[in-house]
């Protein structure tokens, strides 16, 4: 069994509102799987039915091949979009609550508690109120929450928010770190550069359907277009432009170089090779900037809805 969690063609309807059809998607033990899509596609019903707050209608999940049991949502750890913690409890007395109800003993959980108040860099907080933090301080303790119980599948919706770059580039390290030491992990995003960062996998999610998922890195390769950046220095510029859109397509270069004195996106048809076109521009100019467009995590989800 290589995967750790399949849904199996869950659908779910709110009264007349269907929020999933017939959603499918299988995420790999030991990845971390971007779950896409816009507002309001069925991403958090989903998330909400992995974590048994709400039933499908029709369709199962699976975690590690076995039907989900209300006893295994100690085996899930979740971060919502909206956080859960008591503003008014203190830290400590709430991380020590909350790890036990995940199943942890007093004298573990303020075992694990201590490592990551350390790692964290978190000591002070303990007596502290959580209304007295911060939005990014806060989102820190529910992190610790989320993670704390040792989960083997962890979802994380929206786990930045709040962060300044510093603190979410060290989220995003731990996030890496416990997918390497076993965890898989399910994140939920519309932040595209940390899918491209962090995901090894995605499904992505349009009005209810499923309508992409695969390894991210095969899904670029389907959505590119064989076109390159180049940029060239010459003393015969208008010569040099004129050559190269006799010989080949040229498109509007988006792309930002320096000291280039002709810039230019080139397609190439099935005919020419990315060797064949640098050979004629070497031919013709000195070339500083070569580089072939691949397409981001944001390309593909802007031209996947649009396209549905």
């Amino acid at each position: 069994m290589n995967d750790l969690l399949v849904a199996d063609s869950v659908s779910k309807n709110f009264g007349d509102f269907r929020a999933l059809n017939a959603v499918s998607v299988s995420v790999p033990k030991g990845s971390i799987f971007g779950l896409l899509g816009p507002n309001g596609a069925g991403k958090t019903t989903l998330i909400r039915i992995i974590n048994q707050i709400t039933m499908p209608d029709t369709g199962q999940v699976l975690l590690d091949g076995e039907p989900l049991k209300p006893e295994d949502i100690r085996n899930i750890g979740y971060l919502p979009e909206e956080r859960g913690l008591y503003k008014s409890m203190k830290v400590g007395e709430q991380v020590l609550y909350l790890a036990q109800l995940k199943g942890l003993t007093k004298q573990e959980a303020k075992k694990r508690l201590k490592y990551w108040f350390e790692k964290l860099e978190i000591g002070d907080w303990w007596n502290k109120k959580i209304q007295e933090l911060s939005k990014g301080q806060a989102q820190k303790i529910q992190f610790i929450v989320t993670v704390l119980h040792q989960p083997k599948l962890l979802i994380f919706d929206e786990p930045f928010s709040g962060f300044d770059p510093i603190n979410a580039n060290l989220i995003k390290d731990e996030i890496l770190q416990l997918r390497d030491e076993g965890a898989t992990v399910i994140f939920s995003t519309h932040r595209m550069e940390s899918v491209e960062e962090l995901c090894d996998h995605i499904a992505l999610i349009h009005k209810s359907n499923k309508v992409l998922d695969g390894k991210l890195t095969d899904i670029k390769r389907q959505y590119k277009t064989n076109t390159f950046e180049v940029g060239l220095q010459t003393d015969s510029i208008e010569r040099v432009s004129n050559e190269i859109k006799e010989k080949f397509e040229v498109l509007p270069a988006t792309f930002r170089n320096l000291n280039d004195d002709v810039k230019m996106n080139i397609k190439l048809d099935a005919n020419d090779s990315s060797n064949d076109l640098l050979s004629f521009l070497t031919s013709k100019a000195e070339v500083h900037h070569f580089v072939e467009v691949i397409p981001s995590a944001s390309d593909i989800f802007i031209q996947t809805v649009k396209n549905n």
